[in-house]
Order: C-alpha cells, then structure tokens, then sequence
C-alpha cells in the first residue's frame, strides 16, 4: 500500500481513537444516572485495538466478511460504524444507557451490524470458527456462498480461557482457511501487567493444532533501527526485557525513559541510542506493529494467502495506546480526567463543536470512508427457512417407549419428509449414538470436507463421512456443542442460508456447556438440544452421570423454552412445534402466547414408559385439544372425577409431574382413590411455557393495576383450587412454585441431594418419589388447606 493510503489510514485512525475515547467518556461525565453508580468503560482496551480495527475495516474487509469484537472494544467499534454512516450520531452518547450502545457488542441490541455478540470472555473468539465450521456445511449442502472471512478479534488474557483450546483442537474446526483470529497482544490483564509473556507457548500451540501464526512485533521505525549496524543487540535486548519493565517505559519521557530502557542492558546498547534524542527515543523503542498499518495490513495479506488452515496474528500492541494511561499497569477501567480529555481534543484539531463531527467528505479521509461505507454494504437476510414442518411424524409407540428412543425415531420420520429432511443438520459432543442418534445418522451420514473411506463393517451403524452427510460429530467438549448449535442457528444470517439444527449431549453435561448456551441464545440463535438421559432415572450411573438442577437451567435460560415430556406422541407434538417455529412458516397457534423465537432444551429420559395412559387421555380428550394443551405446557392426564365418578365429592389434589416419574404418580393417584381422595394427573410437558403464560397475567396485572387473570394452559390443566403435590425426577424447586400458581397449598417433591448407584426403585424410594410418598404428600398438602 502507498504511504498516501497509509496517511490517510492514520488520519482516520486518530479520528476514531478520539470517538472511542470521547464515547466512553461522554457515558461518564455528560450523563447523570441518578444512582452514583459508574456507567465504566474501557477507553484503554479501546485504545489498544484502533490501528487493527481500522485497518480492518476501512482497507481490509469485504461485505461478506464477518467479524467478532473484543467485548471491550465496543467503542472502538461504534466509532469505526458511525464513521462508515452505519450510525446515527445521537447514538454516540448513550453507551451504557438504557436503548443506547451495549456495554460489550450485541447482536439482538446494538443499531449498528453486530455480526458476533461478544462478552464472556473466549466464546466470541470462538464464534467465527464455528460460524465457518458452518459456511463449510451450508457450501457443501447448498452450493458456494459468496467467500466470507470469518474474523475474531481477542484480547491475550482470553487465550486463558478453556474454551479456546477445545475450539482449536476440535477436529471440526480443522482446516478452515477463511478463519483468522487478531490477538491484541497488549500483554496486560485486568489487575496487572502479565510478568511472563507466553507467546511461544501459544505458538506452539496454535502449530500444533495446524494454525498458521503471524506475529506483527515490531513498528517501521524499529524494523528500520534493527537493520543498522548493532541493531541486532537492540532487538535482542528488547526481545529479552522482563515484560513489566519494558510496559513502565510508556509512563515515562526524557532521561528518566532512557534510565529505565538501559536498566539491566548489555553493554553496547547505551552507546547504540546515544546519538537519539530524548524526544525520539520513546516513540522509536515503543513502536509496537499492532500500530504500525502497513505491517497489519501485510500480516492479513500473509493470512489470506494460506487457504488450507486458519491463521491467527499476533498484533503486539499498547494498552491506551495514544492516551495518556497507556502502558499504565492500573489503566484497564481508568477514566481520562476532563483535563486529559480537553488536551486530547485539541491534539486532535476538535473543539466542543465538532468534536462528534464525521470525517469531511472531501477529505481524503472522508472519501475513503465513503468508498468502504458503500463496500462494505449488505443486503437484508431471510430468516424464515419457507419450508412447513408437519404438525407430527405419526410415531410409533404400541409398547413401553423412552422418550429418549422416541426422539431418534423422530428425526428419522422428518428426515423422510421431502421438505424438510434436507435442511436438519445434528451434532453431538462424541455421544451420538448413545443419545439415539443413530437411526438418522444411518440415514443421512456424517459430514466430512471430503468423503473418507470406512474401514469397518459394523452394520448396526453405518459412519458413512462425505460432504452429503448431515450429522457434524465433535469431539468431546460440550463447550463447542452449544458454540456449533449457536452458530448453526446462525447460519440464515451469516452463512445465507436458514437450517434446522438439532443437538444432543447427555443432560448432566449441559453444564459444562452453559455458558456457551447462555451466549447462543443471547445472540438469538434458534435451534433444539436434547438432554438425555437424564435424572438419577438412569440410577446405575451414580451421582456423577445423574442430573438434577438442569431443568431449573432449562426453566430460568431467557431465548430457550425448555420441554420435558413423558410420552412418545407428546414429543413428536414438541418436537414438530418446536422445528416449525426455528423454519419460521406459519404455524398453527396452539396458545394465547406470543410466538416463540430462540432455542429448545428437551429434557429426555431412557427409561421406557407404557403408552396407555396417554392414549386414554387422547381418547377422552381428543388430538386437537389435547394436542394444544400438550403443546400450552400441561394438561390433565388423569380426571380423577371421570375415572373415579364415586369421589365426586372426596377431598381432591392435583398431582403434577414431568418425564419419567409418571408411572409412580399413576400408581399413587391410584392408592389415593383406595384411600377415598380425588386425585388428579397433571403431565407438566413444558414449566416453561406455563411459568411463562402465569408470568405474563402477573405482570399484567401489576402494570395495569388490575386483578390478575388465570392463564389458559394453567385453568385447563389444573381447573380445580385444590392442592397441589409437585413430583420431578429434578430439583424439587423447579415445580414448587405451581402452588403460587394454581393459589393452593403445595408439597413439592423432587432430587435435592447428589445421587448414587442403584436401581430405580432404590433411589426413587431414597428421594421420596415412590407412590407411597407421593401418597403420603398429598395428604400433608390437603392438611395444609
């Protein structure tokens, strides 16, 4: 690139160095939140990354490119977008503010583009990765998209963080040559300058997984010192300065600098910088190459010349870089002062007036950005795949079925549907076919860049790898099972092209994922997990295999409704329902409630439940009305005045339960009956939907001071104020509040210490969830009336 362009590269980069820094400043100085509490930011983790971000965007990037923002780079960010004309300048005081910009980029709230929401740490960095993990499938499937490359920009300290090399190390992720990830290698943490750089064990890391690795150390003037005489021992004793003492230099000036840069020098180096003035010899032994335009836009030519694996760049760089914090050990939350920030203004040739002013348009400057605004310009992207996803596959379940075995047979029936079958992609963490994914593996194959020969002839499951298959198998990291899913269910947006993504992990370990899961539907992503087995139903494995705090996870996730069925017919409802809301088509309303937009968590069970009970409920019922109950979150199983017509004045209690402790609620309805007390059962098949549909009347009535109403799916399914036993293979809080609800007493039972081997009956009698407790529940609930 000509100096001309580099010039003009630099005034734009001042330009957005003062944005970035006035941005956060304006959020702390100019806005009163009435509370005392701080609106923060981060104008020196800002600062560090204005030279990689402008040479991105405004000489690098194209409009299919897809970017990933260091969480606290955001301003840096908005001031680059509101440069391009890509936001409005009212925006430009309200970082922090309720409406305004994010405290970190987000996709579902931020006005200007976010490709990548970003913020916990390492799974935006991730998240590119994934994202062409996925281009390579919808290529593969749908034809070649216009070429993207999918970029992360990450601060040092996140290459602490696990998850980054689990995405690393997938196979999944090998080999995708559109993928480089900007390490701001600022070499400084949020409490502290790091003492030990590590970037040769990162390399080393980063080669040893098949990235290719470009460091960007040094600046022009540097480069240009270290080519005359003894400049080598120049280099080499930068190279060699503890970290701490070189980051100390950028507080200092004058003779003090060259005090501390000679402090600990070998001989010669002194007599090498003499000839340099004060005044020179800061800028010339700071200059870092994360600063330095040219040498970033070579290291991203250097990237996009290596088509076969990822890249990563090593951008060493300043922390508060052109402000007056920069290199400060403590600057990671500073605050200019108004002092420091009148000074910086005038350093920059603003004034109050035009301090929020774009960059002239007839500027070399201006005209530069408006040649990238129209570049780098897209179109709009359809959500709504247009496919209808049928109401229900008709499973088969004439015997004892789990809902587990269910699940398979139900993806393989979608799989059939000529609409449907070709857009549904699964994954799984390395247990695809012991959560019952083999029958549509059998049917559809695995995914692989290029066909792989079979060595085995195993006949049960047939691991055909092609770039036909459908299924994206993983190694073992449920970390990048919800970072796949998110991006999958990303895929309309970033990749142009809509698919039905499907997940299964067993249910304990959706944990270790949870943070991933947590960042896929805070960035809007639609797609269904499975969690199965689940529950110390699967009582052999003891407590280490055996969940029970994950469906209040499920319950409590904001973008996830959470499902928990018992029988068969009940999860094709679910499942079909929920597939047809992430295809978009028109579905048939089932509720009152608004339409649902984000991921399904489907807690499942392998333990196999006799079918009848539901087919009775269906025949009294009848499928379109118990199928919109099914689908509302509940309805009423057993009516214990219309199977006991002799208790039609008995003491009654309702007797709700989800999944797999359905049997031992029938089996205590039963004994009740005996007993001379009504008893109905309620299948709870989604608290979420129901917590949701009580939520909304409350509210309600709290915003319009009025008396609440009783939702729908909560009067159908519990249509007396009788009292209420919770039964849950699961935390006993994750029903108690249907008492509140339903406005009766409530004795909620449930799995409220770690489990242990055993069989079922064993457990279920050490948690209270045999019918004999269940029994002994309702009573103590009817004498709490």
């Amino acid at each position: 690139m000509k100096q001309h362009d580099i010039d003009v590269l630099d005034d734009i980069q001042r330009r957005v160095l003062w944005l970035a820094t006035r941005i956060v400043d304006a959020a702390n100085h100019d806005r009163s939140t009435g509370d005392g509490v701080k609106a923060g930011g981060h104008q020196a983790s800002s600062a560090s990354l204005v030279s990689v971000m402008t040479a991105l965007w405004f000489a690098h990037l194209d409009a299919e490119d897809r970017v990933a923002v260091k969480p606290h780079a955001s301003p840096v960010f908005h001031a680059v977008q509101y440069l391009l004309g890509n936001l409005d300048r009212s925006y430009l005081t309200t970082l922090r503010s309720r409406g305004g910009l994010q405290s970190y980029p987000s996709r579902t709230k931020d006005p200007d583009g976010v490709d990548f929401s970003t913020g916990s740490v390492g799974l935006g960095a991730a998240a590119p990765l994934f994202a062409a993990v996925t281009r390579r499938y919808v290529d593969a499937h749908f034809g070649a998209r216009p070429h993207s490359r999918f970029v992360a920009l990450i601060g040092d300290a996140e290459l602490d963080e696990g998850n980054i090399w689990e995405a690393v190390a997938d196979p999944a992720t090998t080999g995708l040559g559109n993928v480089m990830w900007v390490v701001d290698f600022n070499r400084q943490s949020l409490d502290r300058v790091v003492p030990g750089v590590r970037i040769d064990q990162w390399r080393g890391q980063f080669e040893a997984a098949g990235w290719h690795v470009v460091e960007v150390k040094y600046g022009r003037r540097l480069a240009e010192a270290y080519q005359r005489p003894g400049g080598a021992a120049l280099r080499d004793w930068i190279d060699a300065m503890p970290n701490e003492q070189y980051q100390s230099l950028f507080g200092l000036t004058g003779p003090a600098l060259r005090e501390q840069f000679l402090d600990g020098a070998p001989d010669g180096i002194a007599a090498f910088i003499a000839d340099i003035t004060d005044e020179d010899l800061g800028p010339l032994v700071t200059d870092l190459g994360g600063h330095d335009l040219a040498a970033l836009l070579d290291a991203y030519a250097q990237c996009d010349a290596v088509t076969d694996r990822p890249s990563v760049v090593f951008a060493y760089t300043v922390k508060g870089w052109g402000l007056p914090i920069a290199g400060n050990p403590r600057n990671h939350s500073a605050l200019l002062s108004g002092e420091q920030v009148d000074a910086l203004r005038a350093g920059h040739d603003l004034t109050r007036d035009t301090e929020w002013d774009r960059l002239d348009p007839a500027s070399p400057a201006g005209i530069r950005a408006g040649q990238r605004r129209e570049s780098l310009s897209r179109a709009p992207r359809e959500r709504a795949l247009g496919v209808t996803v049928p109401q229900a596959t008709n499973v088969r379940a004439n015997k004892p079925i789990s809902t587990q075995e269910a699940f398979g047979r139900v993806l393989v029936d979608l799989a059939r549907d000529q609409q449907v079958g070709k857009y549904l992609v699964t994954t799984a963490p390395d247990v695809a076919t012991s959560t019952n994914l083999a029958g549509f593996i059998n049917r559809t194959g695995v995914f692989a860049p290029t066909a792989q020969r079979s060595w085995s002839s195993e006949t049960m499951l047939r691991w055909t790898e092609s770039p036909e298959g459908q299924h994206i198998e993983l190694g073992i990291s449920e970390m990048n099972l919800f970072l796949l899913l998110g991006q999958l269910g990303l895929s309309w947006d970033l990749s142009g092209q809509p698919l039905l993504p499907v997940g299964t992990v067993y249910d304990p370990f959706v944990l270790r994922g949870l943070d991933a899961f947590l960042y896929g539907t805070y960035s809007g992503s639609r797609f269904v997990v499975a969690g199965t087995p689940s529950g110390i139903t699967l009582a052999p494995e003891g407590g280490a295999h055996q969940s029970t705090i994950t469906a209040s996870v499920g319950l409590e996730l904001p973008g996830v409704t959470f499902v928990e069925p018992a029988y068969a017919v009940g999860l094709d409802w679910l499942l079909c329902d929920a597939l047809g809301h992430i295809a978009g088509a028109p579905q048939p309303v089932p509720t009152a409630a608004p339409a649902e937009d984000g991921a399904y968590y489907f807690r499942l069970s392998t333990r196999p439940l006799d079918q009848a009970p539901f087919e009775a409920a269906r025949a009294r019922l009848g499928d379109a009305v118990l199928r919109r109950q099914v689908l509302a979150g509940a309805y009423r199983l057993v009516d214990a005045h219309q199977a006991y017509p002799h208790l039609a004045d008995a003491p009654t209690v309702q007797l709700a339960a989800s999944g797999a402790v359905l049997p031992e609620v029938l089996a205590a309805a039963a004994e009740l009956a005996d007993e001379g007390v009504a008893a109905h059962v309620v299948d709870v098949t989604s608290l979420d939907r129901l917590y949701r549909a009580w939520q909304r009347t409350l509210r309600q009535g709290v915003r319009t001071a009025t008396v609440p109403s009783v939702p729908g799916a909560l009067r159908s399914a519990f249509a007396d104020r009788v009292p209420v036993v919770s039964v849950h293979d699961a935390a006993s809080h994750a029903m108690a509040w249907l008492g509140s609800a339903v406005g009766a007493a409530a004795v909620p039972l449930g799995v409220d210490e770690f489990g242990q081997s055993g069989s079922v009956a064993e457990l279920y009698e050490l948690h209270d969830l045999l019918p004999g407790s269940i029994v002994n529940a309702a009573l103590a609930a009817l004498a709490l009336r």
